[in-house]
């Protein structure tokens, strides 16, 4: 078994997503309408939280939606004939808005590569953001987080796992070192 490191509990992410909320106030006020979009599955989570810390704060609506990328996947095909495909929900016209996408973890950039495409099928936004929890680097694409909970350094073989209340029971980040083969994901 692979050693494991707790970077983060309840009350550290608590905090980490207070100060990213702050963040996003300031990069996203005076904008015009803001669309916090949170990808599945943990992002959604972590959009929820965010939403209630950076709505009263801004002058303007802050509009939701959730964003299944499976069907936008470079590597669809290695995934199996019947991937599993989880709702998007998103506002009828992005046209004008900022598009914050939020996800837990940020590797190789392909899932927000894959992001990036399903929104531009659902208009042009004025901007987008990207909000991580966790940058583990090692990135594949030119792809960098606009807000960031956590940076931490992994290899190829380390794996980070966030966990979330809703869906696990508890709210954590772990990191396992060396406990999964190269090129796996997260």
């Amino acid at each position: 078994m692979p050693p494991t490191t707790r970077l983060l509990d309840a009350p550290a992410m608590g905090r980490v997503l207070a100060r990213m909320a702050s963040e996003l106030v300031e990069q996203t006020a005076g904008g015009g309408a803001v669309v916090l979009v949170g990808i599945q599955r943990r992002g959604v989570q972590l959009a929820d939280r965010l939403a209630p810390l950076i709505e009263p704060q801004l002058q303007l609506p802050l509009w939701r939606g959730t964003l299944d990328i499976t069907l936008y996947r470079d590597d669809l095909s290695a995934i199996g004939q019947r991937p599993v495909v989880h709702e998007t929900r998103l506002p009828s016209d992005l046209n004008g808005t900022t598009v914050v996408i939020v996800d837990d973890v940020l590797f190789t950039g392909r899932t927000v590569r894959a992001a990036l495409d399903e929104i531009a099928d659902f208009g042009r936004p004025r901007r987008i953001l990207l909000a991580v929890l966790v940058d583990r680097g090692g990135r594949e694409l030119p792809i960098a987080a606009d807000v960031t909970g956590l940076s931490v350094t992994t290899t190829a073989g380390d794996q980070v796992s966030v966990s979330v209340k809703e869906l696990d029971g508890e709210d954590a980040v772990d990191l396992s070192r060396g406990g999964r083969p190269p090129g796996a994901s997260a």
